[in-house]
Parts: C-alpha cells; structure tokens; sequence
C-alpha cells in the first residue's frame, strides 16, 4: 500500500523589523520528504500562495547543509516539485493518509493566520488522520483552535522553543513567540534538555518536533505511526 502525504511550506519571507528574510528552513523540507520517499510514501507538496516558497538563506550555509539538501540539489524532480507547489486552497484531507507542515520562522506569520490551514487540519482530525509539524511548523495548529475550541488543552508537543529563539536571536523580529502560545492554549509543552537536540513528541495522531535536528525523526514516527499503526 502507498500511503500519500500533504506536505505544507510557507509562503512568507519577510521578518519584522529587518532586512533579514526567511521562509522554509530547507533541512525541515528536505530530511522528511526523503525519509518519506524511501519509504515508498507518495509526497505532495502545497503552500499558501502555491509555487516556489521561499528557503530561508540561513537554511544554505554549510554549517546547516544536511545529506538531504545535497541529495535535493542534485533531485531535478523534487527540485520541479518544489518549485511548482499546489495552492493551500484545493487541498482537501480526503485525499490523504496525512499532513506534514514543516517549518522555517515563516509559519509564525502566514500558517498562523490562514483560514485554509485551519479548515484543512480540521479534516485531517475529524478523519482521524495524523498530523505531523516540526520547528514553527506547528503554529499552524493555532487556526485549528479557532475552528476546534479546546484542541490544544493539555495536548503533549512540542515546536521550536522560546530558548532556541533566543539563542538565534530572532525573537524580537517575530509576531509571538511559539512556546508561549501553544501553552496559552493549554498545551502540554515540553523540550530537549539541551537547546537544538532532536525532541519528537507524539499524542494520538498528533506528532510534533522540536527543532531541524527533529525533522527526519518527526517524519519517521509519521511513518511508523501508519504502517505500524498498532505499536506506538
């Protein structure tokens, strides 16, 4: 059986206050999609505005360069993929068997906000599908909690915490700070005891990672959580 997943990207690239730009952390794009490929998983790809999101330059340089993001920029197919996302709009979770949103500062300001997500992630729970987020990925659970009162409260997760944002000093160009949010919410919000370590957390059929190192780990219990449905 070929399982198909909706991955969703951001389609914003401006920070607050700054000339500095961000959009898709690439590696948050990049270690799931092939983690999902080897696997035999179907991948589609979708974003707010549809087309080429934008890759936060950061994500680039060699200190963040993953096996991945090699392997990506020598993968005309995923490259073309990419670069022709399908429009947030006609997405539907009908077609699915999950959703991965990945993540970048980008969803801080356009996942959080859009009614689509909202609506989208509301199908995907309603048929009891799993979503998975990673980094900011999961702010773009805040729209469901518009549509989903309750959704979050007391909820086990995790995302890119107030500390990480700290420390890549950021925090003061972004319109809230995600941790802080989520436990607004109710969430039971927990981290990596060591900022920037791999931390995945998995509650029912919601399965979020904390940071990039915990974007192909997030993937994978994704994968193991529909092929081994009965084992996590």
């Amino acid at each position: 059986m070929t399982f198909n997943i909706l991955m969703v990207l951001t389609s914003h690239a401006r920070m607050d206050g700054t000339d500095s730009t961000t959009g898709v952390w690439l590696g948050e794009m990049t270690d799931p999609y092939y983690e999902f490929i080897d696997a035999g998983f179907k991948v589609t790809m979708a974003s707010p505005l549809g087309g080429e999101p934008p890759v936060d330059p950061m994500s680039r340089l060699t200190e963040h360069i993953t096996a991945s993001n090699r392997r990506f920029v020598n993968d005309e197919v995923v490259q073309q993929q990419f670069a022709n996302t399908l429009k947030l709009e006609n997405m539907h979770a009908g077609a699915f068997d999950g959703v991965f949103i990945s993540g970048g500062h980008g969803p801080l300001w356009d996942l959080a906000r859009h009614p689509v997500i909202g609506r989208l992630l509301l199908e995907f729970v309603k048929e009891d599908k799993p979503i998975a987020a990673v980094c900011h990925g999961p702010a773009a659970l805040l729209p469901l909690v518009d549509l989903y009162p309750g959704y979050l409260i007391g909820k086990q997760l995790t995302a890119f915490s107030n500390m990480e944002e700290t420390l890549v000093m950021r925090h003061n160009n972004i319109p809230f700070e995600l941790e802080s949010r989520l436990k607004e919410y109710g969430a039971d919000f927990s981290t990596a005891r060591l900022p920037f370590s791999p931390h995945v957390v998995l509650d029912g059929q919601l399965i979020t990672g904390q940071n990039p190192l915990s974007a192909a780990s997030t993937a994978q219990t994704m994968i193991e959580l529909l092929t081994y449905p009965g084992n996590l």
